[in-house]
């Protein structure tokens, strides 16, 4: 038997991560198991877009505006890959501006900066956008995006030299079960580890170590597909760039009070049968990263949403984004998938089999805007 801590977390990911974090800042023993040599599910397959700005109002909101300042405070000590370059949405019809103003004058209200863009202004900051696509803008300076390859790796780094954390990666977890005095877990090499509390943040991986709770769970997975263009250095999009269809699709509009006339129009039936809403993001490189769809399934039939990378959908998506943008060159240089757990009646997917031990999961496509700030709250209450 190894030494005891006071937590230990199952799972790298930036939810697993950033409890590690906050329990590390309170002065606990933490050991932070992750199962692969580096972390590669969720936290590494999205487009790093930081954006509270998508977020209904409420706690999940809070947790977003949590998570931005912690970023950006880790970012002024330690390297995390962060820039603070700002989120612009694009409106294509009237509707879409006019529930933009609306959300405009709410997040005046409640002291959320934001600025409204003409079509002149968005194509002063955005010279690549099409004057036939844009009838305005809404802007957020404030919000930052991330390298998803670099971000986790990078945070694990600082969080092992700055807070002395106890990582090790490439570490599969066997077992969790709880004791009267303590939480015990067992690596698949054997090796028991105790803690006076365990937390586990796997995705849907705890399905190998709860897996009654598991099947008896809402959880459902989601499958995206992203592109990414040659580098175009020559091309200037800065922070993360939103479009008509991320208006219809992000929980911040809905309380607009256009937004059930702006849900009435017609979009093409293709986009909306794959969720497509399209997004880009200029990664460091140069290139353009453009998506994304959504299919689901329930996480315990996810197998049948496999690793292809559908063609078809992929030109829907890069047809709707040639009328929004124009690019020197739209040859794509890679394709990929994305896959994340997600509960379907809640926010994210809680339980506590034991007293001492604990699952958070299915935190859906939200993680890297709000797994920070919801890990400082939840952390707070183990603690407590």
């Amino acid at each position: 038997m190894e030494k005891s801590y006071d937590l230990i977390v199952v799972g790298a990911g930036v939810l697993g991560a950033f409890h590690a974090y906050f329990a590390l800042q309170r002065g606990l023993r933490v050991l932070l198991l992750e199962k692969d040599n580096r972390p590669m599910a969720a936290t590494v397959r999205n487009f790093g877009q930081i954006i509270p700005s998508g977020m209904a109002e409420g706690e999940w909101f809070d947790y977003a505006r949590v998570s931005q300042d912690t970023y950006k405070a880790i970012q002024a000590e330690y390297d995390i890959s962060i820039r603070p370059s700002g989120a612009l949405y694009l409106a294509s019809t009237p509707l879409e501006m006019q529930v933009l103003e609306e959300k405009h004058a709410r997040y005046r209200e409640i002291g959320y900066p934001s600025q409204l863009l003409t079509p002149a202004q968005c194509q002063q900051r955005l010279p690549a956008v099409q004057a036939s696509y844009c009838v305005g803008g809404l802007l957020f300076e404030q919000e930052v995006t991330a390298e998803p390859d670099q971000m986790i790796h990078r945070l694990l780094a600082y969080l092992v030299a700055r807070w002395q954390l106890d990582y090790r990666p490439g570490t599969p977890v066997q077992d969790v079960t709880a004791g009267s005095a303590a939480a015990e877990v067992v690596d698949a090499r054997g090796q028991r580890y105790q803690a006076t509390q365990v937390l586990v943040c796997n995705g849907r991986d705890f399905q190998w170590l709860f897996p009654d709770l598991f099947a008896q769970s809402d959880l459902q997975l989601c499958k995206l597909q992203m592109l990414a263009t040659y580098p175009l250095p020559q091309v200037q999009l800065p922070g993360s760039v939103l479009t008509g269809l991320s208006i219809r699709r992000y929980h911040a509009f809905h309380s607009c009070p256009s937004f059930a006339a702006l849900q009435a129009e017609e979009i093409d039936a293709d986009l909306r049968q794959w969720g497509i809403h399209i997004l880009f993001k200029q990664a460091v490189d140069g290139s353009i990263i453009i998506g994304d769809t959504h299919e689901y399934a329930p996480v315990a039939d996810g197998s049948r949403l496999d690793f292809n990378n559908t063609d078809s959908l992929n030109q829907l998506m890069l047809s709707e984004a040639q009328r929004i943008i124009t690019l020197p060159d739209w040859r794509i240089q890679r394709v990929w998938n994305g896959y994340y757990a997600q509960s379907k009646s809640a926010e994210i997917f809680q339980a506590s089999p034991d007293p001492r031990i604990h699952i958070a999961t299915g935190i859906g496509g939200k993680g890297m805007t709000t797994a920070c700030g919801f890990a400082q709250h939840h952390v707070a209450q183990l603690v407590n």
